[in-house]
């Protein structure tokens, strides 16, 4: 009989760090460290690892060889070995000799904040895009790190044609293999986007808005995506959830149609890496008509948060578009009556969305949006003019219908240039 054993799980710890800039800064202008951490925490708890320990360190002044100062990387390693702990995440951005000192020093795998989001990623693309998508962000990280993994770069290497000219050294070669990896990643998202951008053309052709979900990671969007569309995209309780864009055709409750899009989770410090890697995803957020900002009502850090997401959708020029704010988990809000809930909008839509609660509101508010620009036609349309009848249903308001011999005289309420479409049909 053979008996198959379970691997033992990687034992991690994580250590927040207070930059002396950061120590500086009021509780208004940051989140407290004891939220970072448990940020980071609930990062580290995303991947299939076993968090063993977790704590902070305020910093007086840097280290530019450890980040760190040498009384506490000593501490750390004692640690380390005491835990048996195999994989440390330091919630700071490390710089490439940082990192490889203290992976030195503590002798374990060492990654930064930027290195666990993107070892997340990894870990959750399930689409041929979302995996392009990552492996370049893995690789532009990599480009700008390759220094901490050469012990050897003064070792001379000779080689005819690509494999370098004689005298080119180790890390000279390794940066030629990134760069033609990134330039063969790059092609096939160039495919990617081109895909992308036929599908939306095909969208537009359609004459269908696309509403988009977007929030800070967790803030319930796939389980809002769900209630509202009645999907079944995958939903759980833990950060970044969903990578890969899903769009699903939906009908509101007067008929009419719209295109609804959930997107990846946003979160504080979004590395660049991965902004830029995932401009094909973002791009879906780019073109909508109509951006749903789903927040997690029940968070401490929901008004910090919310300028997290700002933030992204100015990096990507998606901070003008039209905006519904969506104050998600009121059931758990409930729960905190201290939480502050003054700086939300008076107008934003109150949802519990894995309870159902609020979601024909969502309905209502989209379908008000809409409505707003729109105003009334009446049409002439043949009986036996079945598609054009059911154009009109999906892309607007049909207030009324009735048959004249062998004529519909629709009364409509409509978009002036869907009417303007649908007088060209």
């Amino acid at each position: 009989m053979v008996y198959i054993t379970e691997p033992e799980p990687t034992l991690c710890g994580v250590l927040h760090v207070v930059m002396p800039e950061d120590a500086k800064s009021s509780d208004d202008d940051m989140r407290v460290p004891e939220s970072r951490l448990e940020e980071a925490a609930n990062l580290c708890e995303a991947l299939p690892v076993k968090l063993v320990w977790r704590d902070k360190v305020k910093l007086n002044k840097i280290s530019s060889r450890t980040l760190l100062g040498k009384g506490k990387v000593e501490e750390l390693a004692e640690l380390m070995h005491e835990k048996e702990i195999d994989l440390l995440v330091v919630n700071a951005n490390l710089s490439p000799t940082q990192q490889r000192n203290l992976e030195v020093a503590l002798k374990v795998k060492v990654i930064d904040r930027t290195g666990l989001i993107l070892e997340i990623f990894a870990d959750r693309a399930q689409t041929h895009a979302g995996r392009l998508q990552v492996e370049m962000a893995m690789l532009q990280y990599q480009a700008n790190r390759l220094v901490r993994a050469w012990t050897h770069l003064e070792r001379q290497r000779g080689g005819l044609g690509k494999t370098g000219g004689p005298g080119e050294r180790q890390i000279e070669l390794d940066r030629r293999m990134i760069r033609d990896q990134i330039d063969r990643v790059k092609t096939q998202l160039d495919d990617v986007e081109k895909t992308r951008a036929l599908h939306r053309k095909g969208r537009v052709k359609s004459g269908l808005p696309v509403v988009a979900l977007v929030g800070y990671t967790n803030a319930g969007k796939s389980t809002l995506f769900n209630a509202v569309s009645g999907a079944d995209a995958f939903v759980k309780d833990m950060l970044f959830a969903t990578l890969d864009p899903l769009m699903r055709k939906i009908k509101l409750n007067s008929g009419r149609e719209v295109i609804f899009s959930d997107t990846v989770g946003f979160v504080s410090d979004l590395p660049h890496e991965l902004v830029k890697a995932f401009h094909a995803t973002l791009e879906e957020v780019v073109h909508a008509d109509l951006l749903l900002h789903v927040h997690d009502a029940s968070s401490d850090e929901a008004q910090m948060q919310d300028q997290d997401v700002k933030d992204v959708l100015e990096s990507i020029g998606a901070d003008k578009l039209p905006k519904l704010n969506i104050y998600n988990k009121q059931d758990l809000a409930r729960e905190n009556p201290e939480l502050d809930h003054t700086w939300e909008e008076p107008d934003g839509v109150e949802t519990a969305a894995a309870t159902g609660e609020g979601v024909d509101k969502v309905h209502d508010a989209i379908e008000a949006f809409f409505a707003a620009s729109e105003k009334p036609f009446t049409f002439k349309v043949p009986a036996s003019e079945g598609r054009k009848l059911a154009w009109l249903q999906a892309h607007g308001e049909v207030t009324s219908m009735e048959l004249d011999g062998d004529t519909y005289d629709v009364e409509v309420v409509l978009a002036e240039e869907d009417a303007a479409i649908f007088e060209t049909m």
